[in-house]
């Protein structure tokens, strides 16, 4: 079923023309759980990786002996799934709450060392023919594979996250990996995605407003401050940044939020050029700040909270890893922000 964005509740180029001259588009992914296979794009499905090339592995140095196992997430959230989808007495039973309490407990690995190999895990793969906004790769790679490790522990302050991107040619590949080796145990059930199918839709979307001309930006801040209602009939008030112009959820290309930070260089540490936003992955859809963009074929009467997460992932706090690439050379390795 396709996924269509409700249109904005007012024309923010009515208000302020100016903004015509920064439109872009931005491609809203709308995973939703399915069976995805190698082929299809997709979320936490299987990738279309050769059988004869090394699955991509995390050898940083960190602890990778305790945490959950992958398998036990995925039960859990099939048991607690089907339990709240009872029409009759809906929730889990006492005896479900048993062994859910018992799929939640953390495992330690004995023998593991902090360098040994940790398979990474596939997050998400992209087929340009999918998704408007994707750029073509390198060489006319046509395939996006991205993957992460699943345990917050890189980068200096060893709380970071940890990417490997992979672009090929499909066309290339032969025999597919049918069993890719997984991480015994992760840090966290936010790593690991529930396995969903894309509906992408291309809509329009506008910069953050603070990387607009500082005169727009003040008349726009002026324009919330007054508490703009949507129309006559809600005491309901918009805001520019969650309602008019960069959409919530997983989406390629267009503009980057930075909310939870001002915003900052992103160039290319290769060649200096600014980078371009090609890859937000998010862990909600929409939220009560941003129920506007929730899609018209959703069932209205689920509660956001469940129908809002399907991809079970979670980025830090309940936030947005936003990756970006380089315009001039899509080799050049990717950057990414947490928001």
């Amino acid at each position: 079923m396709t996924r269509t964005t409700p249109t904005r509740p007012l024309d923010v180029e009515a208000l302020f023309p100016e903004l015509a001259a920064f439109r872009g588009t931005t491609t809203r992914l709308h995973p939703r759980p399915g069976r995805p296979d190698p082929s299809d794009s997709s979320v936490g499905g299987p990738m279309l990786w050769p059988a004869d090339e090394p699955w991509p592995v995390c050898g940083e140095a960190h602890g990778r002996g305790r945490g959950r196992r992958p398998s036990d997430i995925r039960r859990y959230g099939q048991i607690l799934a089907s339990a709240w989808a009872r029409e009759e007495a809906p929730g889990p039973t006492d005896e479900e709450r048993e062994l859910l309490s018992e799929l939640h407990r953390e495992h330690r690995i004995p023998g593991i060392s902090e360098t040994d190999p940790l398979p990474l895990i596939g997050l998400v793969q992209l087929y340009r023919r999918d998704v408007p906004d994707l750029p073509a790769g390198p060489g006319g790679c046509d395939l996006l594979q991205v993957f992460w490790c699943p345990f917050s522990a890189h980068g200096p302050g060893r709380y970071g996250l940890e990417l490997h991107s992979r672009w090929r040619r499909s066309w290339e590949v032969g025999e597919v990996l049918t069993a890719p080796p997984q991480p015994l145990v992760v840090g966290a059930d936010g790593f690991v995605p529930e396995p969903c199918v894309l509906r992408p839709e291309q809509v329009v979307t506008y910069p953050f407003a603070d990387l607009l001309p500082e005169e727009l930006c003040a008349r726009i801040d002026a324009w919330e401050e007054a508490g703009q209602p949507a129309d006559r009939s809600t005491v309901l008030t918009l805001a520019y940044q969650y309602d008019l112009s960069i959409p919530p959820g997983w989406r390629v290309g267009g503009f980057a939020s930075w909310h939870a930070t001002d915003p900052y260089p992103m160039d290319c540490l290769t060649c200096r050029t600014p980078m371009h936003l090609l890859l937000t992955i998010d862990s909600s859809e929409w939220d009560d700040g941003s129920g506007s963009w929730r899609p018209l074929e959703e069932d209205q009467a689920e509660p956001a909270h469940r129908s809002a997460t399907p991809t079970e992932v979670t980025v830090g706090r309940w936030g947005e890893l936003n990756v970006f690439a380089c315009p001039d050379n899509p080799e050049h390795p990717h950057r990414w922000s947490i928001q």
